[in-house]
């Protein structure tokens, strides 16, 4: 294309604000960095995938949120996907579980179980888990402000049925720092929310080295309105910060780096999606490598869960989902993802039935038996755009992660509230664009059906479900021993006044089934509550 004709065209910015070019040519990769960061897969820096043969050795895991209700409803809808060939598991917890209330608490009433499992000790993990090998199927725990007594509850289920902790291989979220950005769900300030997090980080790093207790997540400070590279760049601002409180205790970058994780969101352009995963992977690298000193390649890699992506959902046209997680899905392959989570067409409405959840399972195995995705490694390598594109992605986060250290550091940015306040202008601002018709949503604001039928099933909530939850717990507090559980909290309460590393307790507290209701207020009367600061 000439000069002249270029000129006549309309500039077009991607969402992370690069300007995509009409054609990409030799020159523009390397007018953008060049192939120096490119590498070959499964050698430093990683850009084109952290394994040698990626999906032809293994395809990715397929791990598919769920959770609802009690304990033995979420246990067969855990088996149901496993009969379908799932081969992980992502557990949702409700609301009152994720903020440390027992279902009997006056505040949990009416949430009990309504948008994911109600746990309230050790005995609903029991059920929960109930004929499922923890050798076999990997479990990841989307929780949070309560990660740290339900990632016990788990390495005590484990333990319980015979399980090598060494050995255990699994995910907690436990990621604290994205819910003051994004979802809300946080329990203590600040500094020991981060104080928590290292302490799941050192025991699990002793204890259950195979076991990631934390999965940065990315994915919900995008949903919350940040920008592509926005995402990659808090996420990793926020990964340093975990590292940072580990090394100060005298953990070395290697016996803990290569169990962190990632949750990072899919939805938009698809090569910005590719290019901010392929550019976060070598920028990652080289942050552990130049910055943390490490030494093992394991320390170095970005291992991440991706496919998932409801902020692109609509709830006009619900079908035209099906669509977008196709192509979400067909995303996280090309991006060289080590698991999907794919966000089902309904989950725009309601909690995914049984038949759109195997619907989105059937959508990662298309991608894996009929379309070719686990036969090469970055297919879309080598890409005049992708290439450039990836440059530029990785000097945009780079760029906003020096900001953010400019500015004070994550830490200081979320305690202060402007981060989040960042975000929240930036969500507005989206919203406002999609109101205008100028970011063009399918079935939003352009190709409308004015008088469409929505034909969606939704999800029930059952009351009767959490007054057996509730009456469980009952149950449950007069058949333990009380002293037990008395003592264990008490160690809960002394070990974290005394700044110790409260896992031991936890274990030991989850262990006589101490729930997590007491083992919250245990903290909080040390800890003390979050109170977020409120920016405009």
């Amino acid at each position: 294309m000439n000069e002249r004709a270029a000129a006549a065209v309309k500039p077009v910015r991607n969402e992370s604000g690069l300007e995509v070019q009409p054609l990409y040519t030799a020159a523009d990769v390397q007018a953008s960095g060049g192939l120096a960061m490119l590498g070959e897969p499964g050698a430093y820096p990683f850009t084109r995938g952290i394994h040698p043969l990626m999906y032809r050795k293994q395809p990715w895991t397929m791990r598919q949120y769920a959770g609802f209700g009690n304990a033995a409803e979420t246990n067969r809808r855990f088996k149901y996907l496993i009969a379908n060939g799932q081969t992980g598991l992502n557990v949702a917890f409700d609301l009152p579980t994720q903020i440390g209330l027992d279902s009997d608490d006056p505040m949990a009433e009416g949430e009990v179980g309504r948008v994911g499992m109600a746990v309230d000790t050790l005995a609903d993990f029991e059920t929960a888990f109930d004929g499922i090998d923890l050798d076999r199927i990997t479990v990841s725990l989307t929780i949070n402000g309560a990660a740290a007594p339900l990632i016990a509850m788990y390495l005590a289920l484990a333990e319980k049925r015979g399980y090598d902790l060494k050995k255990l291989r699994g995910t907690a979220q436990n990621d604290i720092l994205k819910e003051f950005i994004g979802r809300g769900t946080w329990i203590f300030p600040v500094e020991p929310s981060i104080k928590l997090v290292g302490d799941t980080i050192e025991y699990c790093a002793e204890h259950a080295p195979k076991y990631s207790p934390v999965s940065v997540c990315g994915y919900h400070i995008r949903e919350s309105g940040a920008t592509p590279a926005q995402e990659m760049a808090y996420a990793f601002c926020i990964a340093k910060a975990y590292a940072d409180e580990v090394i100060a205790r005298g953990v070395p970058v290697d016996e803990f780096a290569g169990r962190l994780s990632y949750n990072f969101n899919i939805f938009g352009n698809l090569f910005e999606q590719v290019a901010k995963f392929r550019a976060g992977r070598s920028l990652w690298a080289r942050i552990m490598k130049e910055q943390y000193g490490a030494k093992d390649p394991g320390s170095m890699w970005l291992r991440m869960i991706a496919g998932g992506g409801g902020g692109g959902l609509t709830f006009e046209q619900p079908e035209v989902n099906i669509v977008r997680g196709a192509y979400y899905a067909l995303i996280a392959a090309l991006s060289g993802a080590q698991t999907m989570a794919l966000c089902s067409y309904d989950e725009a409405y309601t909690i995914p039935t049984e038949y759109s959840a195997r619907l989105s399972l059937r959508t990662m195995q298309l991608l894996i038996e009929e379309m070719g995705l686990a036969e090469t490694v970055d297919p879309l390598g080598g890409s005049f755009y992708v290439e450039t594109l990836t440059n530029q992605m990785r000097a945009l986060i780079e760029q906003q992660m020096a900001e953010v250290d400019a500015e004070g550091g994550i830490v200081k940015l979320v305690a202060d509230g402007r981060v989040q306040a960042r975000v929240s202008a930036q969500a507005y601002a989206m919203q406002r664009a999609i109101d205008a018709g100028s970011f063009r949503k399918v079935g939003v604001n352009c190709y409308r059906i004015e008088e469409e039928e929505h034909e969606v099933a939704f999800h029930p909530y059952k009351e009767e479900d959490a007054a057996a939850q509730v009456a469980s717990l009952d149950r449950l507090r007069r058949e333990r021993d009380a002293g037990a559980v008395q003592a264990a909290l008490a160690r809960v309460r002394a070990d974290a006044a005394a700044g110790r590393n409260v896992m031991p307790s936890l274990v030991e507290a989850v262990k006589a089934y101490a729930s997590v209701g007491e083992i919250t207020a245990e903290l909080v009367a040390v800890y003390g509550r979050y109170r977020e600061p409120v920016r405009f």
